[in-house]
């Protein structure tokens, strides 16, 4: 076999060939890379739209966070508050008990020293009562009968003791 024959080149086969590659290439490009091409573009779009959620999504969540945050401090702040008011209460509670318990104390001090001058002027109205009792009784004897030196010691002895008995 002729070895020239196989590698020779027909004309209309040679062009039916490339005939054929640019109707396979139209073909393809129609038939294959169109569709392919708007399946990778609708899916771009759809991947631009998920990262644009997402990033919209963590803006909303970084706000809802801050949000959380402050709202976290305002209470505490708020319950800091809350805490030092009713310390202040409380003392301002014990303060006023304690001004409470001193005046009833004062008063109950004041009545007490009032009760004991009332009692001892009642004490002493008896006594000079007494007195005036015993020394007209002395004052009696003496009129009754002359008095020596010695019955007049006797009797202030007597007086005196009566006095410390009634006392």
């Amino acid at each position: 076999m002729d070895t020239q024959a196989l590698v020779t080149i027909v004309p209309s086969t040679f062009v039916l060939t490339i005939l054929n590659l640019f109707i396979q290439i139209f073909l393809m490009k129609k038939f294959l890379f169109q569709p392919v091409k708007r399946i990778l573009e609708e899916r771009q779009k759809r991947a631009d739209q998920n990262i644009r959620a997402a990033e919209q999504e963590k803006a909303e969540a970084e706000a809802v966070k801050a949000e959380y945050t402050e709202n976290m401090a305002r209470a505490r702040e708020e319950a800091a508050s809350i805490l030092e008011r009713a310390k202040q209460d409380a003392s301002q509670q014990a303060d006023e008990l304690l001004a409470n318990a001193r005046t009833e104390a004062q008063s109950l001090k004041a009545k007490a020293e009032n009760d004991i001058r009332q009692e001892r002027k009642r004490a002493l109205n008896e006594a000079k009562d007494e007195i005036g009792g015993l020394a007209m009784d002395i004052a009696g004897r003496v009129v009754e009968r002359e008095i020596h030196e010695s019955d007049y010691r006797a009797l202030i002895d007597d007086f005196l003791q009566k006095v410390e008995d009634a006392s």
